[in-house]
C-alpha cells in the first residue's frame, strides 16, 4: 500500500542504561527491521529517591544523545549545560519541541515517579531485513538527597511510516568562544548530508541569564535582532511548556529558555557555512547545532497496515512555529 501504514515496533528494553546518582554515559545497539523509519521513540521510566533530584522536566538531565543507523550518524546532540536543578525546560527537550510540539514531554505525576517520552525524527528508508541502530546516551548527575533511582528502565520504539516526507539530521555542533562585544561566528555545516538548514540551536553554558543579547544571521537580515525578537519569530513567546512536579497533573509555561535559543532558517542552502554576528555581555563558549532536512518518499512497510496516512514534515513544523505563514 503506497500511503498510510503507521506501525510501532519495540526494539529494545533496558534496566541498566538508566540514570544513576553520578553522571554517566551508556552506549548500546539493537537490531531493527527494515522499512521507512520515521521516528525513534524512547520511553524513560524510573522513581527518584527524592522528587527534588530533578527540579523540573526530565530533559534537563540529558547531556548527550547520539543515534547511528547502519553506520550513519543521524542525530548528534551534545548539551552545553545539563542541570538537574534547573526549574525550567531542559535544552534537549526544548530542541525536540522546536521541531514540533510534543516531541519531548513528561507525564506529571506530582511525585518522584518519572515517565518521560521523546520522539526523535529520523526519516530514513532502510533495506528489508535486519538493520542496526546504535545509540549513546549521557545523563547528568542527580544531586540532592538519597540514592539512585529505582524501578528504572528505558524502551526504544521505532515508528515506521511510509507517508513521511523528510529526512532529519542533527549535525555535530560548532563551538566558538565569545567575549563581551560583537563578533562574527562561522558555523560549519555538514557537506556529506543532502538537504537544507531548517534551523540551528544556539547554546551557552548558562541557564540563569542570557549572555547572548543580539544575533544577526548574515544571509537573513541586514541588522542584528534582539534575542527576544528571535523568541517571537520561533514561537517561544507564545509558550515553552515543561513539567514542574510542584504543580501536578499539568505543564508549566515559560517564554524563554535562558542561555539558549532555536533560530529557524527557512531551509537555508548548504552552499556556504552559516555566518552570524553575535553580541554578548560576557565571555564564554557558544555552541551551534544544525538541523537539516531533505525531502524523501517513504517506502511501504510489509505486513498489515492502516489506511490513514500521517504525513510528517519537520521543515513545515519549524516554519509553522515561527509564525511565518503566508
Amino acid at each position: 500500500m503506497a500511503n498510510g501504514g503507521v506501525r510501532y515496533t519495540l526494539v529494545d528494553t533496558s534496566t541498566t542504561n538508566v540514570p544513576v546518582v553520578a553522571a554517566a554515559t551508556h552506549s548500546a545497539g539493537m537490531n531493527i527491521p527494515g522499512g521507512a523509519v520515521d521516528e525513534v521513540i524512547v520511553r524513560f521510566a524510573f522513581t527518584l529517591n527524592a522528587a527534588g533530584n530533578i527540579a523540573a522536566d526530565t530533559s534537563n538531565i540529558i547531556d548527550s544523545f547520539r543515534l547511528i543507523l547502519n553506520g550513519e550518524t543521524v542525530w548528534d546532540y551534545q548539551a552545553q549545560i545539563s542541570d538537574n536543578a534547573n526549574n525550567a525546560a531542559g535544552t534537549f527537550g526544548y530542541l525536540l519541541n522546536s521541531l514540533g510540539p510534543g516531541r519531548s514531554v513528561d507525564v506529571n505525576t506530582g511525585t518522584a515517579v518519572r515517565e518521560y517520552y521523546i520522539r526523535v525524527p529520523v526519516g530514513r528508508n532502510i533495506a528489508p531485513g535486519i538493520s542496526r541502530l546504535e545509540y549513546s546516551l549521557g545523563y547528568a548527575a542527580l544531586t540532592g538527597a538519597g540514592g539512585a533511582p529505582t524501578a528504572a528502565s528505558t524502551e526504544f520504539w521505532i515508528r515506521y511510516n511510509p507517508a513521511m516526507t523528510t529526512t532529519t539530521t542533527l549535525g555535530a555542533a560548532t563551538t566558538a568562544p565569545y567575549t563581551a562585544t560583537t563578533q562574527q561566528v562561522v558555523a560549519r555545516v555538514p557537506q556529506n548530508v543532502p538537504g537544507t538548514l531548517a534551523g540551528i540551536l544556539l547554546q551557552t553554558d548558562q541557564d540563569a541569564a542570557d549572555q547572548i543579547t543580539d544575533i544577526r544571521i548574515v544571509s537573513q537580515s541586514d541588522f542584528s535582532m534582539d534575542i527576544d525578537m528571535w523568541r517571537l519569530l520561533n514561537g517561544n513567546l507564545s509558550g515553552i511548556y515543561f513539567m514542574d512536579p510542584a504543580t501536578a497533573n499539568g505543564l508549566q509555561m515559560g517564554q524563554a529558555l535562558l542561555g539558549q535559543v532555536f533560530i529557524p532558517l527557512y531551509q537555508l542552502s548548504l552552499a556556504d557555512d552559516l555566518r552570524m554576528q553575535v553580541t554578548a555581555t560576557g565571555a564564554n563558549t557558544l555552541s551551534v547545532t544544525p538541523v537539516l532536512t531533505n525531502p524523501i518518499s517513504g517506502k511501504p512497510a510489509p505486513a498489515q497496515v492502516q489506511t490513514e496516512p500521517v504525513p510528517t514534515n519537520i521543515a513545515k513544523s519549524v516554519l509553522a512555529s515561527s509564525g511565518a505563514q503566508n
